[in-house]
C-alpha cells in the first residue's frame, strides 16, 4: 500500500448565488467568469424562503440559483475563490449591504463543498478565516445533504443541478485524461 501524497484531482467550481435582482446577478457572474473562466451551468432561480436572515440587508423577494464554472479548478484554491467573492459582494453592495451573496465552493466525484466564513463541528479550516463545509455527499446517483446544510439545500432544491453540474464534471475529467 503506497501512503505517498499525490496530487488532488481537479473539481468543478461552483456557486451558490443569493441574489433579488437579476441584473446584480448577472454583473457578479460576469465578474466571476473573467477571473474564473466561463459559466457551463446557470440552474433555474428558486425562491429563497428558508431563513429571514438576509431580508434586512438584501430585501425581499430573494432568489437563488446554482451556477457552475470551466475549466476545472485545484481544490487548494478554495479559500482564494472564497475571498475574491467576498471582495465582489463588498463591490456590489448597496447602501443596507450585500445585493449578491456568493456561496463560493467545488463538486468533485464523491461530494458538495462549499466555503465559509462560520465555524462548525463540520467545517475544517483552510486559512485566513475560511473554513470548508462538505454540504453533500453523492452515492447511488444522487446527493444526500448534510444534516447541518442550508434548508433549501436539504429539501432538494438543486439536486437536478447539482447532477447536471457532475456530468459536466466527469466529461471534462476525460477531457482532459485524452
Amino acid at each position: 500500500m503506497n501512503s505517498d501524497p499525490r496530487p488532488a484531482q481537479p473539481v468543478k467550481r461552483l456557486v451558490a448565488a443569493l441574489y433579488a435582482d437579476p441584473e446584480v446577478l448577472g454583473r457578479a457572474l460576469a465578474a466571476l467568469a473573467g477571473n474564473w473562466g466561463r459559466v457551463d451551468h446557470e440552474g433555474a432561480p428558486q425562491e429563497f424562503d428558508a431563513t429571514d436572515y438576509y431580508r434586512s440587508e438584501m430585501g425581499d423577494g430573494l432568489k437563488r440559483t446554482l451556477v457552475s464554472f470551466a475549466p476545472l479548478m485545484d481544490p487548494s484554491t478554495l479559500a482564494d475563490a472564497k475571498i475574491e467573492a467576498i471582495a465582489l459582494e463588498r463591490e456590489l453592495s448597496a447602501p443596507r449591504g450585500r445585493t449578491v451573496n456568493l456561496d463560493v465552493g467545488y463538486l468533485d466525484a464523491f461530494k458538495v463543498v462549499l466555503a465559509s466564513c462560520k465555524a462548525g463541528a463540520a467545517k475544517v479550516y483552510l486559512r485566513d478565516g475560511i473554513y470548508a463545509d462538505p454540504v453533500a455527499s453523492y452515492a447511488k446517483g444522487r446527493f444526500t445533504p448534510a444534516e447541518w446544510t442550508f434548508p433549501d439545500f436539504r429539501r432538494g432544491l438543486y439536486d437536478r443541478d447539482l447532477l447536471r453540474v457532475r456530468e459536466l464534471y466527469k466529461a471534462e475529467l476525460r477531457g482532459q485524461a485524452r
